[in-house]
């Protein structure tokens, strides 16, 4: 691990890198920590070496390069030692944080694809998303195993801008580590004494320390005596004029007590002594995706604090928080919220939301959170192979989007040697690679029944197994009825109707097709929903026509005709960006009668979004309540899946083989009656509990982990998956 800050400093950032070791540690890593410089105070390494588990590496102590400067290392010779280390030890995992640093890092063949990047330093908002920061963004991504994002705002924003970050964004939430007898908080009282004031960290203008600096004088001219104590010792100095006042005001004076640099248990002692703290910034840091650590250190020692109301401290604290400052607050307001805080009730309301606030970013709770990552990281072998003989495994196709995830997962297992072999299109391929990898397989799997199937059967040898997915777009095409059965040892179909169907028309033995669904990233999915979702439907993809967005229309009319707060949002391409749609006349007949109707409509007007074609579904289905599915014909249909486990609820028509992947519950007649079930459930407050319920039906049968054990199981075992268990009754 590597962060780009100066363990010497005691600022957010390098309390940051002390805690993230710590809690690599307790998820049971063996983590080895390499510092930026030459350790001049060990406020904050002291603890780690005395982890048995931990490992410091000192560039300058050790003289592991030549011509370090006095400023610690820089990007460039973090990374060398990076990979000069990685080279002796062969890690696992590489941890960094910093944006320069993760650019060079991405840019490692030697680290790309271990990265597991924490990304801070980055654009939060739009106009700083510049063209060449999405690039860098998207090199990071690309080369990072895990993006650790520290709160779902920064995430969902990432996500909508670099798309190669989805799948990969995962949360690593601000760490509280408390070592163990650290002190608390005495319960509010009465103040005996000055009303003890208290702020750690960097002092920065943004962070309006200068202006924190006005508060005692402000407070007495209310009758309040005050404190503030100010512990730190990194001075911003990008303003010499600002920097120049801010070290004169830390110099001291009435009712300022400037502590300087201290240990950490020391900082904390100090802190716990005092009555509030204080995390007041400037307007401007509203917007911010991040959480400050210190918001909720102080929490954890019991103490109350004052911060800026923001829609997220607001999620974190509650919207009734007593110590919100306002937008834009100047000294003098946040003066009179402090003087109505010297009385002990709304201190003691404040000190408990804040502990309670800090109870979920404990060190076991980050451990819990690594621990999963680790899991899909790092898996452990399957029974029946070792990994000094692997089982050699070709997966075969000319569009593997639908395998990606199984890919990476099969890649990832010990005991598996997983090969590509990655088709130019339908029908055209590397022969020679692809007769080289034939004749090397153990198991051939075939995305698709279409030529690459026809091959690999052609190829087959004796011993060898051959799985053929095939799909709803081969099923009335040529290629299955020229496939030689016999080589075949399983035909995989992703639901019991089109399984049947599979064998009805190709004539295949019963036990040749076998059922093994679609996997749906659960734990990737199951994002807080914003307000107001539940009024919220959703469609997603809606060309070609069979896809019936004239339904999803009906279904919004008929809501609308009761409540006017519900909308349609739907992600997809438009009809005429695909060619193939677009060109048949019956198609664009369909869709122009659409949006006729839907530009005439008085109830529908106002009331549809069209969001872009694009991989941020997990971010986009955070504002959807319900996903409707209004299909004449699926062979799966992922999209109601996708919004159950996302904590919303599915709305399914009943084509034909809907009910055997989607329980009765989710399941409607028509379009009037979807409605009908849509509002009832919002009206009369069963929403909440319908999201719950659908939310565990798709992760008991359609959880990403599951099936990838599925596929695990065919692959080494031969070993048939069971059916899915969908609930039989429906709940009252």
């Amino acid at each position: 691990m590597y962060g780009d800050v100066d363990m010497n400093i005691m600022d957010g950032s390098a309390v940051w890198a002390q805690s993230m070791v710590q809690a690599l540690a307790a998820a049971g890593c063996a983590p080895t920590l390499l510092l930026k410089a030459e350790v001049s105070t060990d406020r904050l390494t002291a603890p780690l070496e005395r982890d048995p588990a931990v490992a410091l590496r000192r560039p300058y102590e050790e003289g592991l390069l030549e011509g370090l400067g006095p400023r610690g290392l820089t990007p460039e010779q973090a990374v060398e030692l990076l990979e000069r280390l990685d080279a002796e030890h062969a890690y696992d995992l590489v941890v960094v944080r910093g944006r320069r640093l993760a650019v060079l890092a991405a840019q490692s063949e030697r680290l790309s694809g271990r990265l597991w990047t924490y990304l801070t330093d980055v654009p939060q908002s739009v106009p700083e998303l510049t063209a060449g920061a999405v690039s860098e963004l998207t090199d990071i991504a690309v080369a990072s195993r895990f993006v650790l994002c520290q709160t779902e705002e920064l995430r969902s924003f990432l996500e909508s801008a670099v798309p190669a970050a989805c799948g990969k964004s995962v949360l690593f939430p601000p760490v509280v580590v408390l070592e163990e007898g650290a002190p608390q908080a005495a319960p509010p009282a009465a103040v005996d004494g000055p009303l003890r004031l208290v702020y750690t960290g960097k002092f920065a203008p943004r962070w309006n320390t200068l202006e924190m600096t006005g508060l005692p004088g402000a407070l007495k001219d209310r009758g309040v005596a005050a404190e503030l104590h100010m512990v730190g010792d990194k001075v911003h100095r990008d303003s010499p004029e600002w920097a120049k006042r801010m070290g004169k005001a830390l110099e001291g004076g009435e009712g300022l007590v400037a502590h300087g640099g201290v240990p950490r248990a020391e900082a904390l002692r100090l802190a716990a002594g005092c009555h509030v703290g204080l995390s007041w910034r400037d307007e401007e840091m509203d917007a911010s995706l991040e959480l400050s650590t210190k918001v909720l250190e102080m929490g954890a020692l019991g103490l109350p604090v004052v911060l800026n109301r923001t829609p997220m401290h607001e999620a974190l604290l509650g919207e009734d928080y007593p110590l919100f400052t306002e937008p834009g607050a100047d000294t003098d307001e946040v003066a009179d919220l402090l003087a109505l805080a010297a009385d002990p009730a709304p201190r003691a309301e404040a000190a408990e939301r804040c502990r309670a606030a800090a109870a979920r970013f404990t060190l076991e709770r980050a451990a819990e959170r690594l621990g999963a990552y680790l899991d899909a990281a790092c898996p452990s072998g399957p029974e029946g192979t070792d990994p000094r003989r692997p089982l050699k495994v070709v997966i075969a196709g000319h569009d593997l989007k639908f395998f990606t995830r199984l890919a990476e997962h099969l890649t990832s297992l010990p005991g598996l040697d997983v090969r590509l072999d990655e088709w130019e299109s339908l029908r055209a391929h590397d022969q020679y690679r692809s007769k080289e990898l034939a004749s090397w397989a153990d198991v051939v799997i075939c995305e698709w029944c279409g030529p690459n199937a026809l091959f690999y059967a052609e190829h087959k040898r004796p011993g060898q197994r051959l799985l053929v997915r095939l799909h709803r777009f081969e099923l009335y095409a040529e290629w299955p009825r020229k496939l030689d059965i016999e080589k075949v040892d399983a035909v995989i179909c992703v639901s019991p109707y089109y399984a049947q169907l599979t064998r009805e028309l190709a004539g295949w033995p019963t036990d040749k097709v076998v059922v093994l669904p679609n996997w749906v990233d659960t734990e990737q999915l199951d994002r807080p929903k914003l307000p107001g979702a539940e009024y919220t439907l959703g469609m997603i993809g809606i060309a070609p026509s069979r896809k019936r967005i004239d339904r999803g229309l009906e279904v919004l009319r008929e809501l609308r005709r009761r409540d006017r707060r519900f909308t349609l949002a739907v992600k997809s391409k438009q009809p005429w960006d695909y060619w193939w749609i677009w060109n048949r006349p019956e198609e664009r007949e369909y869709y122009e009668r659409a949006y006729r109707e839907l530009r005439r409509d008085p109830l529908l007007a106002g009331g549809v979004v069209f969001d872009p074609f694009g991989p941020d579904v997990a971010a986009w289905l955070r504002r959807i309540g319900f996903t409707l599915s209004t299909s004449d014909d699926e062979s799966f249909h992922l999209a109601p899946a996708e919004c159950a486990a996302s904590g919303g609820v599915p709305a399914v028509l009943t084509w034909p083989g809907a009910d055997t992947i989607y329980s009765h519950r989710w399941l409607h007649e028509d379009p009037a009656a979807m409605a009908e079930a849509i509002h009832a459930t919002v009206a009369e407050g069963r929403f909440d509990a319908a999201r719950r319920a659908a939310q565990a039906e798709i992760r008991d049968n359609y959880a990403l982990g599951k099936v990838c054990r599925m596929w695990t199981d065919l692959i080494v075992e031969g070993t048939v998956p069971e059916p899915v268990d969908l609930p039989k009754a429906v709940p009252a």
